[in-house]
């Protein structure tokens, strides 16, 4: 696949913005290595379990963090300490704040000695860390997902793992603006409407339409919220056979290879009364569909080139517009608010509807 400088959003290679890195699970106590954002990560969970997401290499003489089983300082259990991490080659140890604090041998510590370390939240089951060319702190929050992560009456969502994609995240993020693709790939039936807004960070799709899976009948209509609040993952929230609400994740790994999740969270009855076996087994059989639709995509794009110019016709929906908004988080922040004018606005692709006047 291509590039981002083939495809012309700008300075930097990955772009601004909150990204999933794992389950909430995956953080523990012995550090991992993981590679995003073309590096290779270090992830591991302090003593007060808080997550930490951290660069792999130790400035001294740069052995990985973690990818070590025969050290004495792994095997005496030394490497771990408080909210610290030492590096297993000569025992120099690193705090959150990013300087070296401690070396075994010296009491000298060089002010140059500093590991970066990256902002991490956990949320709804998730661990999301802040990626930033400017390495600046982040100035969007990270989403709340509609609140509805331990709401009573909601069955919270199992993380599905897609997969790593041989694409650039925007061929991905091209989904919003693509009306053309729900009919042969997701059998969408009875289009009432589909329309694209532009809000700043956010852009949203608004669609209504029937839905082969997702929908008890086949002429009843599937509604959809769905947004991106910055480049990686999309959140919806869905009118359907229940209501629901679904995250789609996409961190590059690569800038041309990213890493997909999918979940659903699923309304199974208004919070009056304890949620038994049978609504988990129903919510489960729900997120099974939604994840089957997402497989239809995952499909396409394991198996396409690069679309660096979409031979766009009106119809398709305003894929110009969607990477208009994405180029804003490949370039300094600076230049934010100049690029959102360029892109902020509704289009409307399609509408049906008899009654208009509710958008």
């Amino acid at each position: 696949m291509a590039k981002t400088s083939e495809y012309g959003f700008g300075e930097f290679p990955f772009a601004r913005g909150w990204y999933m890195i794992g389950a909430a699970s995956e953080a523990t106590r012995t550090p991992s290595s993981h590679r995003y954002f073309g590096k290779d990560l270090v992830l591991y969970r302090g003593e007060s379990g808080k997550p930490y997401l951290c660069d792999a290499y130790c400035p001294h003489m740069g052995a990985h963090l973690a990818k070590n089983t025969t050290s004495y300082i792994v095997l005496d259990g030394e490497q771990m300490e408080g909210e610290n991490i030492r590096c297993p080659f000569h025992g120099w140890r690193f705090g959150p704040e990013g300087g070296c604090n401690h070396i075994p041998y010296s009491d000298f510590v060089p002010k140059a000695a500093k590991l970066r370390f990256y902002p991490v939240e956990e949320r709804a089951g998730i661990l999301w860390a802040w990626h930033d060319p400017e390495e600046q702190e982040p100035d969007v929050p990270l989403a709340n997902f509609g609140g509805h992560y331990g709401e009573p009456g909601w069955v919270e969502w199992k993380i599905d793992l897609m997969g790593d994609l041989d694409v650039h995240p925007v061929e991905i993020i091209d989904n919003m603006a693509d009306y053309g693709h729900f009919t042969p790939i997701h059998g969408a039936t009875e289009w009432q409407y589909f329309a694209n807004e532009f809000k700043g960070n956010e852009v949203h799709q608004y669609y209504s339409a029937g839905h082969r899976t997702l929908t008890a009948n086949p002429e009843d209509m599937l509604m959809l919220d769905t947004w991106y609040e910055g480049p990686g993952f999309l959140q919806s929230e869905m009118e359907g056979a229940f209501d629901s609400f679904i995250m789609i994740a996409n961190t590059p790994i690569e800038e041309d290879k990213v890493r997909a999740w999918h979940g659903l969270m699923v309304k199974v009855h208004d919070g009056s009364r304890e949620t038994t076996d049978a609504d988990r087994a129903a919510a489960l059989e729900y997120q099974e569909g939604s994840r089957l639709a997402f497989a239809q995509d995952v499909e396409i794009w394991a198996n396409k080139r690069a679309c660096l110019n979409p031979l766009a016709i009106p119809n398709d929906g305003p894929y110009g517009k969607v990477r208009q908004w994405y180029k804003q988080f490949h370039n300094p922040r600076s230049e934010t608010k100049a690029m959102q004018a360029k892109s902020d606005g509704m289009h409307v692709t399609l509408d049906k509807r008899v009654d208009k006047s509710a958008a």
